[in-house]
């Protein structure tokens, strides 16, 4: 069974350059997941990938937005020294027009095959419930359904940690 670390916390908490510090221990084998559907008008989100990908060393592979990950980690050749995967929450949000038991499946059905996975893998999250009740009712389901995402990723992890400016608290 592979080593699953769990990272999640606020928005600007650290937990992708940890997630990346983490990585670096596994070589230039790494390949990262970035989940993130591009979206060449979104200015703010296209500079953080671009401070994101300068962060990362140069050997590493990197999967875009793969519709199915498991499926694009089996093709690698070589096989993946370690795997970053960045981030719960952009995997949702490209899934939200699906029903939440079918999201809610097809994460546990990853994370069974990555905990079953030769290499170690490290996933990063985002805590954001930690706010009042969003008066709008996709803002409440999306709210929700990350945190459901964040539990059962947790409850896979053999490590799960909280970062919070930028320091990082073991949960598990």
């Amino acid at each position: 069974m592979a080593e699953l670390t769990f990272l999640t916390g606020p928005v600007r908490s650290g937990k992708s350059a940890r997630a990346v510090d983490i990585a670096r221990a596994w070589g230039d084998g790494v390949v990262f997941i970035a989940t993130w559907q591009t979206d060449p008008d979104d200015a703010d989100m296209l500079e953080r990938v671009r401070r994101h990908q300068t962060e990362r060393p140069p050997g590493w592979r990197t999967l875009e937005a793969p519709a199915d990950i498991a499926a694009a980690l089996d093709a690698l050749s070589p096989p993946p020294a370690g795997v970053l995967l960045d981030s719960i929450v952009l995997w949702a949000a490209a899934r939200f027009d699906q029903p939440d038991a079918a999201i809610l499946d097809a994460w546990s059905a990853l994370l069974h095959r990555l905990r079953a996975a030769p290499y170690p893998v490290v996933i990063v999250g985002d805590e954001i419930g930690w706010s009042p009740v969003p008066m709008d009712a996709a803002l409440r389901r999306f709210r929700d359904l990350t945190g459901w995402l964040g539990q059962r990723t947790a409850a896979a992890a053999t490590e799960a940690w909280l970062l919070v400016a930028g320091c990082p608290v073991q949960l598990k």
